[in-house]
Order: C-alpha cells, then sequence, then structure tokens
C-alpha cells in the first residue's frame, strides 16, 4: 500500500513538524515549499495523499491545485488545503477546484493523522 504523503508548505518548521510525526506513524513524506516544486514531485513521486498550503511563493496553492485536479495522472491524488485562512470563501472556492478536505492552521498533529488515516489508511 503507498503510503507516501506530500506536504506542500512554504513554512519549513510546519513541514518539519508534519513530516516527524507521520514517519513516526510509518508514512513516507516528501515536501515542496512552492507550487510549482509540489506539482513536479507530485508528478514524479506519486504520492497517496497531498496537503497543500493555500498562500505561497511562486504558484500559490489556489493555482497548484487546479493544476493537480486538471493533469489525469495527478487528478485522483486526495488533496488536503492546510492553510491559516479560514474565511468560508477559501474553502468554498478550494472546494470547486476539487480539494477533498480543508483545515486551519494551527493544526493539531493528531488531526492531521487523523485526516491522512482516514484518506490513506
Amino acid at each position: 500500500m503507498n503510503k507516501k504523503v506530500l506536504v506542500i508548505d512554504d513554512e519549513f518548521d510546519f513541514v518539519d513538524a508534519i513530516k516527524m510525526r507521520l514517519e513516526a506513524n510509518g508514512y513516507e513524506v516528501i515536501s515542496a515549499h512552492n507550487g510549482n516544486d509540489g506539482i513536479e514531485k507530485a508528478a514524479k513521486e506519486a504520492p497517496a495523499l497531498i496537503f497543500l498550503d493555500l498562500v505561497m511563493p511562486k504558484l500559490n496553492g489556489f493555482e497548484a491545485l487546479s493544476r493537480l485536479k486538471t493533469d489525469p495522472r495527478l487528478s485522483h491524488i486526495p488533496v488536503i488545503i492546510i492553510t491559516a485562512k479560514s474565511d468560508t470563501e477559501y474553502a468554498f472556492d478550494a472546494g470547486k477546484l476539487g480539494a477533498d478536505d480543508y483545515i486551519i492552521k494551527p493544526v493539531s498533529m493528531e488531526g492531521v493523522l487523523g485526516l491522512v488515516k482516514k484518506y490513506i489508511g
């Protein structure tokens, strides 16, 4: 079973925290710190799940989500938006673009782990 998770977020400490928690629970974690790199890594690594921040340099999360969900090689991968943007309009827009879930920072690592288990076991 594929237990690979891609975390696309420009906050290095946050990515490290998720990585430590998920790796301690048997998941493989790869990371990217902007949308362009995230899309490249998704295509190369074929993760089972993607966590995606909305506010990032170079390519924001909405653009990255749109590209992920319109690429036939990647569109099946569940994408969970993980952002500090708590406005319901952001969640609605992410949902329209194909996001599978939406959580607001700060997040609990238990909550992150629970979502990973929900989507990939």
